[in-house]
């Protein structure tokens, strides 16, 4: 066995252990065979706004072996209070970039992809995940992710919030279509916590999918306070074809 065969096997055992101590808490709680797996996913993240963000810091440093941002959008002073990747001096900044470079920063273990431009332009590129998420804030993408999902049998995760309450769904043969009215309506004022809320919500149902746990597929999750301040949270089982 020559030198530096043996070098190489030495390197290689030092990045496990590194490995092993950075997802030691995951890996007590699924095992290292399935943490190891992670490696092999791919995630889209549609929008990278505040669920965007927050799905960035909850997912980002979990394993998962690459992750692709998808916004035109760039960065403006009213989104930092809500949208936590960033802070003052990255207005002007396309958001899609400024998450990547968040991730890498946090996870040396993962790829990260930055596309900024529609989503329509987007699925032109034909590319394949195991999940795509939509972190968009308006029913029109919602609408055409759908569309996409549906035509290429993609399993993907919904996620929308208002004011302070939220909606969360795992879609796999539900339309979300024959749900919702499409139409350009705007969200109104938005709280900070709500969001990091529904998109730790999000999180949770993707990493429990991704480690192949048990996840209830097409039921409507709507979280909302009512006139006491009491958090209620309702199921909705959707029709599926």
């Amino acid at each position: 066995m020559s030198t530096s065969f043996i070098n190489l096997l030495k390197v290689n055992k030092v990045l496990d252990n590194e490995i092993n101590e950075y997802f030691n808490r995951q890996i007590k709680l699924w095992g290292e065979d399935t943490q190891n797996s992670l490696q092999n996913k791919k995630v889209a993240i549609i929008g990278s706004g505040g669920l965007g963000c927050t799905l960035a810091i909850a997912l980002g440093a979990s394993g998962i072996g690459e992750f692709t941002f998808v916004d035109f959008d760039t960065v403006g002073v009213h989104n930092i209070h809500r949208q936590i990747g960033f802070k003052v001096g990255d207005d002007g900044k396309y958001k899609a970039e400024v998450l990547k470079e968040l991730m890498e920063s946090r996870c040396p273990y993962v790829k990260v992809n930055a596309f900024t431009q529609s989503f329509d332009e987007f699925a032109k590129k034909d590319l394949t995940f195991d999940l795509i998420i939509d972190a968009t804030d308006n029913l029109p993408t919602r609408a055409a992710i759908n569309e996409y999902c549906m035509k290429n049998n993609q399993p993907w995760i919904y996620g929308s919030v208002e004011e302070f309450h939220g909606q969360v769904c795992f879609f796999e043969k539900a339309s979300y279509e024959a749900i919702f009215q499409i139409n350009d309506r705007k969200p109104n004022g938005i709280a900070c916590p709500i969001v990091m809320h529904i998109g730790s919500l999000q999180a949770n149902l993707a990493i429990r999918y991704l480690t192949g746990l048990s996840v209830k597929k097409d039921i409507l999750y709507y979280l909302s306070f009512d006139k006491d301040g009491i958090l209620e949270t309702k199921k909705f089982n959707l029709p599926t074809k």
